[in-house]
């Protein structure tokens, strides 16, 4: 159920009436952690099972083990920071990246794989040549939501919530700018990290989760989704998340 702006009520979210869950989706066979130290990780779970991808929640370095790709989601980049160390996590999370695995950061997530921040804290992952600007957008109040056009998804615009949002400042030559808001990098990827300065997950539009899964499909060699997966899902509303309960 949305809200009539494409952000996602938590009464659809949590919503146990039946759906197609059982169907496969371009995540079916991938396992992909949500980093769940603080911030909105349930919110991505919902998206990535919708998307038929199994998921873990990420607290310990041994939980990095078998993934497929990971997700840092938004939050408040401090405190994540600050967690992460103390969960001995920062380093895992580099090696995880640099051994090929996929990682895609969202708002307070794109600060923690960025280079550097213009304001010199909180210390980054350094996973991705950007350098992120904090707060960029304005505090709390100035919050907003944009339709954006992002290479690669297609034509149709997409929603996208900012809150407390970051922008990319500058970022090195082999990233690739998916989108900008306002004159500012707002989506980018280099290799296998993607992030976005937004949080794709508070709406009913998977086509980001479904590009960061593509990618890994593309960087592990995956086998493609299973014969006659898309024209199942055709049946339903293509390039929208599936409402479906986190596991417990």
């Amino acid at each position: 159920m949305s809200t009539g702006n494409g952000t996602r009520r938590l009464d659809w979210i949590l919503s146990p009436e039946p759906s197609n869950r059982d169907l496969p989706g371009p995540g079916t066979g991938l396992t992909v952690g949500v980093l769940a130290l603080q911030g909105d990780f349930r919110e991505h779970r919902v998206v990535l099972e919708g998307l038929g991808a199994l998921t873990r929640e990420v607290r310990r370095a041994d939980q990095l083990e078998g993934l497929d790709g990971l997700v840092i989601p938004g939050g408040e980049s401090t405190t994540i920071s600050k967690l992460m160390d103390a969960c001995g996590l920062a380093d895992p999370i580099t090696a995880f990246s640099r051994a090929g695995g996929l990682v895609y950061g969202t708002c307070a997530g794109l600060i923690s794989v960025a280079r550097d921040t213009v304001e010199g804290s909180p210390p980054t992952l350094g996973l991705m040549d950007i350098v992120a600007r904090r707060n960029a957008f304005g505090r709390q109040v100035r919050s907003f939501e944009a339709d954006l056009v992002v290479e690669g998804l297609g034509p149709e615009p997409l929603r996208a919530v900012f809150i407390r949002a970051p922008w990319v400042e500058s970022a090195g030559p082999g990233v690739k700018v998916l989108a900008t808001c306002k004159g500012h990098i707002v989506a980018a990827r280099e290799g296998g990290v993607l992030v976005t300065a937004f949080h794709p997950e508070l709406t009913d539009d998977a086509r980001i989760h479904e590009l960061f899964i593509a990618m890994i499909r593309r960087r592990e060699g995956a086998a493609p989704e299973p014969a006659g997966a898309a024209q199942l899902r055709a049946a339903g509303e293509p390039g929208r998340a599936v409402a479906v309960p986190a596991n417990r």
